[in-house]
């Protein structure tokens, strides 16, 4: 009999330090409300959870200026409140948090580079062990699967704070580390994974990444998020192709707002499908925002929770099809807690519907 698949999912109970107050949208509730739905899912024996690790500063780096990462830390340790702006609030853990966030990444390539994740048992459910280690009768033991066991293709990052405002030298929008970005450049320079495909449906552009990308011409970026002219962060044109090598490199599909499902997927379905094709990537990283929903006031947007299985089956679908189930989702944008939960699991019933 074929096993059923196998999702990696990388998070830490200490993601919940980053406090943000109590009248930020980006709160720790918003990842106990995806872990507590998925342990009463379905789905939960097909997932595999697994710790992170701070993201080492050569990586860091790899995405970010020292001069940023140096002042991100002193905003920290000083005691300020906030960085540039109150949409980026922040504690005296953020920094640490923040890496940690980045390094899921690093953690998931790892195991997927290896072609094998280690189990945590139904008796212990989605509680985060540390790197390669699993939960088996309430101990603890280095043993990985077999060759005859599962293995996992496809990773989820649900972590936070998100990243994909965040830019080379400031933080944009909630975001201060661009978790996409770093996993992208250490899956270029680590594993030689050098062409690179970032989707992103989160509600809103990222324009971290697209500003990472567009003079490369390995590196691709695809987007398809609510019109820049009524949305944050006010980028994400159409015309918006990148520059010099990276011309092409960038594909932006504004939606208008009151966009649903039928527009979605005709561009899932058409241009997206076609440049991902075209280009040939060796991984995908998928910025999996689910603050289009539309319960959720982040945006204009009116996403169906069923959409979101749709994306999952589509994103994996394409990984077997152009680089060998390489895939690697992290969790963005998604603020609407009595939704959040649902469309999370149901993005991930479509990850494993393959």
């Amino acid at each position: 009999m074929r096993p059923p698949p196998l999702l990696i999912l990388l998070t830490d109970l200490r993601l919940l330090d980053h406090d943000t107050g109590s009248d930020h949208p980006e709160i720790p509730a918003r990842l106990q409300t995806i872990l507590a739905t998925l342990q009463q899912s379905d789905c939960s024996s097909c997932l595999s959870l697994q710790g992170t690790r701070p993201a080492e500063r050569q990586w860091l780096m790899a995405a970010h200026d020292e001069g940023w990462l140096f002042r991100f830390e002193e905003a920290v340790l000083s005691g300020k409140t906030f960085i540039d702006h109150t949409d980026n609030q922040i504690c005296y853990d953020s920094y640490k948090v923040a890496t940690l966030a980045a390094g899921a990444g690093l953690v998931a390539i790892d195991l997927l580079e290896q072609g094998q994740a280690e189990q945590v048992t139904a008796r212990d459910g989605l509680m985060p062990r540390e790197p390669g280690t699993m939960a088996k009768d309430g101990q603890v033991s280095r043993a990985p699967w077999t060759a005859q066991e599962r293995l996992a293709g496809a990773a989820f990052c649900l972590v936070r704070p998100p990243g994909h405002h965040a830019e080379r030298i400031r933080p944009f929008g909630f975001c201060f580390i661009n978790n996409c970005v770093v996993a992208a450049r250490y899956w270029q320079q680590r594993h030689g994974r050098k062409r690179i495909v970032v989707f992103d449906f989160d509600a809103h552009h990222g324009n971290g990444i697209q500003s990472a990308f567009e003079h490369e011409a390995d590196s691709l970026y695809i987007s398809i998020h609510e019109h820049p002219s009524f949305s944050y962060p006010g980028t994400g044109y159409a015309d918006e192709k990148g520059f010099g090598a990276g011309r092409g490199s960038i594909l932006n599909l504004p939606l208008s707002p009151g966009a649903g499902d039928e527009q979605f997927l005709a561009l899932l379905h058409g241009p997206v499908a076609e440049k991902i094709a075209q280009w040939r990537p060796d991984a995908m990283i998928v910025a999996a925002g689910f603050d289009g929903h539309k319960a959720d006031e982040m945006s204009g947007l009116l996403y169906s929770t069923g959409l979101y299985e749709k994306i999952g089956q589509s994103v994996r679908g394409w990984s077997n099809l152009h680089c060998g189930g390489r895939l690697l989702s992290i969790l963005e944008g998604g603020y609407e807690l009595t939704v959040l939960g649902e469309s999370v699991e149901a993005y991930v019933q479509g990850l494993l519907a393959w």
